[in-house]
């Protein structure tokens, strides 16, 4: 575990560090503390000259919930010192590769994160969503971007504006996953993906995963600042307030009133 929140477990394994998120009473929803310890860790890694792989994971049925409503609300991320964007931008810059063994509820940043994984392996359980727009908010993470660019844009509107739950196999048909393996024994195979990537020469590797996304770093962060922008604008919108007044109070929100 980091020093400051237990709730994110580091080992490591060889090359191989696993990053864990472990708050299992929540379904693994991320506080602001877990999005620090988070970057802490990833930051570790990259700094770390023996570890040539990093591979976040959750508990065995759930990956995470997204963001913890409650600490959301009390801690909005309305600018980009705040601990959940300084993740989000960290994610885009990490230099070794950086793996997700996903199994059960993957919600909101629970499945944007995985757009900047370079290797996404799911349990058959797996449950992602992109309930943005649900909650009266946009899209984050660069998803607006890397999204189209995945799965082509009418898919990707698909999972934004109606922000409907889908499984592991349409992930993986979408291509936002590289397997979907048995939900007892995902995170095992996922690490023998991780221990045979680190295997291979890591300068090369490095040198591969740069080449790979450069063309659209510039593009992409440019595209998440907007993003962030329009998602801090969004959460003191009438609509954002109504979605999640009607989520806390566990009924559904009533849009009508708004144009």
């Amino acid at each position: 575990m980091t020093e400051a929140c237990p709730e994110i477990m580091t080992r490591q394994d060889g090359h191989v560090l696993e990053i864990r998120i472990e708050r299992p009473e929540r379904k693994n929803a991320l506080r602001q503390a877990m999005y620090s310890a988070l970057t802490e860790a990833l930051n570790a890694g990259e700094a770390d000259p023996n570890v040539r792989v990093m591979l976040i994971t959750g508990t065995e049925d759930c990956f995470t919930a997204g963001n913890d409503m409650e600490d959301f609300l009390n801690n909005p991320a309305t600018d980009e010192d705040t601990p959940v964007m300084r993740f989000l931008n960290l994610l885009p810059v990490l230099t070794k590769p950086l793996m997700a063994a996903v199994n059960g509820p993957a919600v909101g940043v629970g499945t944007t994160l995985l757009l900047h994984c370079d290797l996404v392996y799911l349990g058959a359980d797996a449950r992602l969503q992109l309930p943005f727009v649900n909650l009266g908010l946009c899209p984050e993470a660069g998803s607006s971007l890397l999204l189209p660019q995945i799965v082509g844009y009418q898919r990707a509107a698909e999972l934004l504006l109606l922000g409907e739950a889908f499984g592991a196999d349409k992930a993986r048909e979408l291509g936002l996953a590289n397997d979907v393996f048995a939900s007892a024994d995902y995170q095992h195979r996922a690490r023998e993906k991780a221990h045979q990537l680190a295997k291979q020469p890591a300068a090369a590797v490095r040198l591969t995963k740069h080449l790979l996304k450069q063309h659209q770093r510039e593009q992409l962060q440019q595209q998440m600042a907007e993003e962030g922008k329009a998602f801090g604008e969004r959460l003191t919108s009438p609509e954002a307030r109504e979605a999640i007044q009607a989520f806390m109070e566990k009924r559904q929100p009533d849009f009508t009133q708004f144009s």
